[in-house]
């Protein structure tokens, strides 16, 4: 449904988005995952027709959209696609009918069809009773439902949403991603959602783009990212908690292991050993294969305790049954299993 080929976006010399392809599937729910500033919101407006690329191709179900080497695009209103914006965007002056109306009057969809399409998205959203008030009369999260009713109504085959849940407290945002996967799977449209918010796109993508710098590290089911992580950025970037990245150098005949001897057998003199939080254990006692730590931080989840250590810069997190009668600021042992999850070069990219 959604192509993406050799996509650039250049602001002066700074290049926002480097080199992007990505073919997405019909029906999928495509998260763009990334921090601040990696590109994802630029890859968006380009899909939107907001921005122009560079260089590459984006193609809608067989049509070319946007030709950045012929610097040519699709208007923006011709693409068959929405865009839920964070801000939301309402028309102050419109009712909640008036403002899922709007884009059918401008499609010029007759008076009788318009009247049963809004009055289908103002049930599917749940917002039917709130069809005659205006925005300033209604809360952030029934504003969001509304903007998404708008998006919705003229039938799009794309649905881009930017960041759309941010403005939301923590309660609503659970509440609207079970909302928006439920829309999803009721309007059966392509969906591209740009968040920071991992654990949004761990619960609701069918597939992940993660991004970081412009480019995208790694592009696959939310299981592919968390199971074989194809970079170092990917493996601590996503999972709640991050797996934990630790340095291996030479020394000597052997190794040292986030600055202690360890016997291990790194694939190269120079790298990064990944080890899963809740394959690690915390104690007491000094040993082997233990990193001294100074404890940080303890809180609860999934009935059990996550307990993060911090040395020299290394943070280290492990999810144990029972943490260790110690207190904040106390030295504790960090406990390595025998072997690593997988390597990483010091670069980033995984090794073997």
């Amino acid at each position: 449904m959604l192509e993406i080929s050799n996509l650039c976006k250049r602001f002066g010399v700074f290049e926002a988005v480097k080199n992007v392809s990505l073919n997405v599937p019909d029906g999928a729910f495509l998260v763009l995952l990334g921090p601040s500033g990696c590109g994802k919101t630029t890859l968006l407006r380009m899909l939107a027709g907001l921005e122009l690329p560079s260089e590459g191709q984006i193609v809608f179900d067989g049509q070319t959209v946007s030709d950045g080497d012929r610097s040519w695009a699709v208007d923006p209103a011709k693409r068959n696609s929405g865009l839920v914006f964070q801000s939301y965007a309402l028309w102050p002056h419109m009712s909640v009918r008036g403002n899922v109306e709007w884009p059918l009057k401008v499609m010029k969809m007759p008076k009788v069809e318009r009247a049963a399409r809004i009055n289908e998205v103002l049930n599917l959203l749940e917002i039917n009773q709130l069809a005659d008030r205006y925005p300033n009369e209604i809360s952030g999260g029934q504003q969001q439902r509304v903007a998404i009713a708008r998006t919705i109504a003229p039938k799009p085959s794309v649905l881009l949403f930017d960041e759309p849940l941010s403005n939301l407290d923590a309660k609503l945002r659970v509440e609207m991603r079970t909302e928006l996967m439920r829309l999803h799977r009721a309007t059966g449209a392509t969906t591209v959602y740009v968040t920071h918010d991992q654990i949004e796109a761990m619960t609701m993508a069918t597939h992940v783009a993660v991004m970081n710098h412009g480019t995208v590290q790694q592009f696959g089911t939310p299981a592919d990212l968390i199971n074989a992580p194809e970079t170092a950025f990917v493996a601590t970037f996503v999972g709640t908690p991050p797996n934990n990245m630790v340095p291996v150098v030479k020394n000597g005949s052997g190794y040292k292991v986030g600055g202690r001897a360890m016997e291990l057998s790194p694939p190269s003199d120079d790298c990064l050993a990944m080890y899963r939080a809740e394959k690690m254990s915390v104690s007491e006692t000094e040993s082997a294969m233990t990193l001294p730590m100074e404890l940080v931080e303890t809180s609860a989840i999934a009935g059990r305790t996550m307990v993060t250590g911090l040395r020299d810069g290394l943070r280290l997190t492990a999810i144990v049954d029972i943490a260790p009668p110690v207190r904040i600021g106390d030295t504790v042992q960090f406990s390595l299993p025998p072997e690593p999850d997988c390597w990483f070069s010091r670069t980033g990219e995984r090794l073997g």
